[in-house]
């Protein structure tokens, strides 16, 4: 049985009352399919991937969904919904924080297990701040994916995809594309203009310089066809605070 750091307390009991509905099947880390017919991805946390296309599991993706299949286990299938203030993705799955019958949410208690990573996606960050600190234990703890550090230099990216990146800043600029800050490495982070309200800009513009690490979906700009010479190849795209900090563990 997976041990778990969390079985003994409640780990972001829920503001506000849930709705209710049986669970069909565990899909992999973070996302369940109902016996109503809809998919529902977990809000706050990314879990390894599952192999797709002939690639292998990410690490841990089979701890992942076998600790989430556990949890839906010990709520007799019966689970809590609270959605997002976006209730659904770009794929049509309902966006919500899921609740076991003992109250405690499953995203938090995946991530202090160390078996995914914290995201916060605006608008759907009302329970980022209990879950940052979930993660935080098992990264403090060295616990699942922090056994060995995930945090990539810009020069080891090899891929699109979910990752942890940390730079030194050599370059922050707006334009009408949103606010660039370019990192030391091959890598820029964008933050559209509909975003830019969600930020402190004036902290924004103190990070050259300084050494920082962000989170989120990298994107391949020369795969795209939009990589113009002397632009980082690699991009990730931030909605929301919660994806960037300094190293000294500043919050943005």
């Amino acid at each position: 049985m997976w041990y778990s750091v969390a079985q003994a307390q409640v780990l972001c009991p829920a503001p506000r009352a849930v709705t209710y509905a049986q669970v069909e099947r565990v899909v992999d880390g973070d996302s369940l399919r109902l016996k109503d017919g809809r998919s529902v991805r977990l809000i706050g946390l990314n879990a390894p991937e599952t192999g797709k296309k002939g690639r292998p599991d990410e690490p841990f993706a089979d701890a992942a969904r076998k600790r989430l299949q556990a949890l839906v286990t010990q709520s007799d299938g019966r689970v809590g919904l609270l959605p997002g203030l976006q209730p659904q993705d770009r794929y049509g799955r309902t966006l919500a924080h899921v609740f076991g019958a003992n109250g405690s949410n499953f995203e938090a208690q995946l991530l202090a297990d160390g078996l995914g990573f914290q995201v916060a996606l605006a608008p759907n960050v009302e329970l980022l701040d209990c879950q940052q600190a979930a993660e935080q234990r098992a990264r403090a703890a060295a616990l699942g994916l922090w056994r060995q550090s995930p945090v990539l230099a810009p020069q080891q990216i090899s891929r699109s995809g979910f990752a942890l990146v940390s730079a030194k800043v050599t370059r922050v600029q707006r334009n009408r594309g949103g606010l660039w800050i370019d990192l030391q490495g091959g890598a820029v982070v964008r933050i559209a203009p509909e975003y830019l309200s969600n930020f402190d800009q004036a902290a924004l513009n103190r990070l050259q310089g300084k050494q920082i690490e962000v989170r989120g979906w990298v994107l391949d700009r020369a795969r795209r066809g939009g990589l113009k010479s002397g632009q980082a190849r690699w991009m990730l795209a931030l909605t929301h605070p919660g994806m960037i900090k300094t190293i000294s563990n500043v919050k943005l």
